[in-house]
């Protein structure tokens, strides 16, 4: 892997800071990043080491009674969480997702396919949370674009380009709007997740003309 998230990412990631969608391609990656997941264990001892000097200390007696306030108290029932998912299939393909992400599998809508050689399906947190799987086959191509928010992209499985660099299993990517590129496989297919919080802006050729509607193929 060669592209992690920022500090201040995994930082606002560990405090809770990020939105749902975004949080889910974070921590997927760190699933699948040893690094990340040293960096972050690292991030959580200075903040709670932080927190512990910063509270102030509670009287004997007033812990005392929170105490026994704690231990008489009925324990609330634990959310039953949701079933992890291991793989995702598309067409005869399987693919083996990380735990962050196979938590949210059944979430997924169906697959669509678009032009280009891609297929997406979306994984709808809420009304206003969403993110993306998307496959690119071999030799499939998205054309240049900008983006009008930020996007984040986790490569899941395969590897694909772009005018900057190659991206591979692991590899999380952030783009915000002063940047633009042009994702393509070549003799590789690839699966990743991907994350906008506003829709992309097209930037050459025929490909400008769709930019009324590019809300219909991500958002």
């Amino acid at each position: 892997m060669k592209f992690h998230p920022s500090e201040e990412l995994l930082v606002n990631y560990v405090s809770g800071q990020l939105n749902a969608a975004l949080a889910v391609v974070v921590g997927t990656h760190i699933d699948m990043c040893p690094r990340c997941r040293a960096v972050v264990h690292d991030i959580e001892v200075h903040l709670a080491t932080r927190e512990l000097h910063q509270t102030s200390p509670v009287a004997e007696p007033q812990l005392t009674a929170m105490l026994e306030s704690i231990l008489s108290s009925e324990a609330p029932a634990m959310p039953e969480r949701p079933a992890l998912q291991e793989h995702v299939v598309l067409e005869s393909k399987s693919f083996k997702v990380p735990p962050s992400l196979g938590r949210h599998a059944a979430r997924m809508g169906p697959w669509s396919k678009m032009p280009g050689g891609l297929w997406r399906s979306p994984l709808e947190l809420s009304a206003e949370e969403r993110m993306y799987l998307i496959y690119m086959q071999e030799n499939a191509k998205l054309p240049e674009h900008t983006h009008r928010g930020n996007e984040a992209t986790l490569v899941i499985d395969g590897v694909f380009h772009d005018e900057h660099d190659e991206y591979r299993d692991g590899d999380f990517i952030f783009l915000d709007s002063d940047q633009h590129h042009t994702p393509h496989t070549a003799d590789e297919s690839c699966l990743t997740l991907a994350f906008l919080d506003a829709p992309l802006h097209f930037t050459s050729g025929v490909a400008r003309l769709l930019n009324p509607f590019s809300s219909l193929f991500f958002r």
